[in-house]
């Protein structure tokens, strides 16, 4: 597992990912603009701010600091939307490179892959901004943060790995399936999430060790099997 995220880290930095990271960095900040900007909004409109100058200069700095804090724990959920953008680049080019004599797995329709990353957009913000409002309570937030994103963000990338050969039922049963170790692998990535501006290397990252983590824990099944699978559940 370690040698996986090793490997995944590896090849981030390296010209076979650079510019998928470059390209994910700026749709990140983006997001994260635009997160930031609709918080912002979001306590102009709740918070009544008093009309003495002190106070208002106070609660400003208050919030600025409160903001900055904010956009913090919003960017696993940037990191899970700008995942569903690079997902299948990231995974191509990976294959590519570490597993050459190995068939590649097939791209998530455009629509798909969209709607599946929103889904986890909005539960990864949700639970980010609960662990934003325990802010004042010191040490439970910081766990909360870390133990919620390993696991939602270690799924997320997962189940878009190895959709790319296996229909989403069957990659979310595997997923089960080996849910202890991909939680663990989840709490390696975690803590790039601590660190800021590294932090932003989250989508690629994560969906490359993924990518090695699927093809440590089961063989590539069959093209043909796949296609029936989904046709089955395409009719049912």
């Amino acid at each position: 597992m370690l040698a996986a995220a090793f490997e995944a880290l590896r090849q981030t930095f390296s010209p076979l990912l650079r510019g998928l990271l470059l390209k994910s960095v700026v749709l990140a900040l983006l997001v994260l603009v635009a997160l930031g900007v609709g918080l912002e909004a979001a306590l102009t409109h709740f918070v009544d701010i008093p009309t003495y100058p002190w106070v208002e200069t106070t609660l400003a700095v208050v919030a600025g600091l409160g903001l900055v804090f904010g956009v913090f724990y919003l960017v696993p959920a940037a990191s899970s939307l700008v995942a569903g953008f690079f997902a299948d680049d990231v995974a191509e080019r990976v294959e590519g490179a570490s597993y050459p004599g190995d068939r590649r797995g097939t791209p998530q329709p455009i629509l798909r892959s969209l709607a599946y990353s929103i889904r986890f957009f909005g539960l990864v913000l949700a639970v980010n901004l609960a662990a934003l409002l325990l802010l004042l309570v010191p040490g439970v937030n910081v766990i909360v943060f870390y133990v919620a994103n390993a696991y939602l963000l270690s799924r997320e990338y997962f189940e878009m790995a190895a959709m790319r050969y296996r229909t989403p039922e069957e990659a979310r049963a595997l997923r089960r399936a080996n849910a202890t170790t991909i939680f663990i692998a989840g709490l390696l990535i975690s803590p790039i999430l601590l660190v800021p501006i590294l932090n932003l290397i989250t989508p690629v990252f994560g969906m490359a060790y993924m990518v090695h983590l699927h093809r440590r824990l089961a063989p590539l099944p069959d093209a043909g099997a796949r296609r029936i699978g989904e046709k089955a559940a395409a009719a049912s």
